[in-house]
């Protein structure tokens, strides 16, 4: 599979203009183009009277190879890098004892995910409630109620960020490419799959919880 990168459409292009991008990059007929998907879309509006989409695209040929040496010295031209998380290991199926994580914050529920994945059946422990009483209970300090010092935007199911913006940092220097196995966990738990591509990807905490 090939990375194609810096395909610009303008804001109003119709559903053909990606494919045909990219037939144009590669100059390949249609018959050689198998599939493709959206990696990442983001805009350039450096000239507010011209603000372009930018994509990022993985392209499914009948013949990458001969394209990448075709376009070695192209940068924009690359192969797709593996993205596939790897798992650093598997329980045992002796397994006697099992993992304890403390916190269910974004580091506490994926590194309990993580570990229930790899078979370790994890118990979570968090001081403070779940998130919708949580929620009642931190408005209601904001709104100049008692606060609850189990219960509040510090303690709680969600963790601190419960309370942010609800933007997911896509991690650009991520070459382990941790941060997409959290963007593909969050779609399969429903989110939109757009987060999966655009450059500032955002739940917001109202659709999270």
């Amino acid at each position: 599979m090939l990375r194609l990168t810096d395909i610009k459409l303008p804001l109003d292009h119709d559903e053909q203009a990606l494919e045909l991008a990219i037939l144009s990059k590669l100059n390949i007929p249609k018959s050689q183009l198998v599939s493709f998907e959206m990696f990442k879309r983001g805009y350039d509006a450096r000239n507010n009277k011209n603000i372009q989409l930018i994509y990022t695209l993985d392209v499914n040929v009948t013949e990458p190879e001969a394209l990448l040496v075709q376009f070695s010295q192209d940068q924009h031209v690359r192969a797709t890098p593996d993205m596939t998380y790897k798992f650093v290991g598997h329980a045992p199926e002796d397994l006697n004892e099992r993992p304890v994580v403390v916190g269910l914050g974004p580091c506490g529920l994926f590194a309990a995910l993580i570990l229930a994945q790899m078979g370790f059946k994890p118990i979570v422990l968090e001081r403070g409630k779940e998130v919708r009483q949580r929620t009642k209970d931190t408005f209601g300090f904001w709104r100049k109620q008692p606060l609850n010092p189990e219960s509040n935007v510090q303690f709680g199911e969600g963790g601190a960020g419960t309370f942010s913006d609800g933007k997911l940092y896509s991690q650009v220097k991520d070459r382990k490419h941790y941060g997409r196995k959290v963007l593909h966990e969050f779609v399969k738990a429903g989110a939109p799959e757009e987060i999966m591509y655009v450059s500032k990807p955002h739940i917001g905490t109202f659709k999270l919880v």
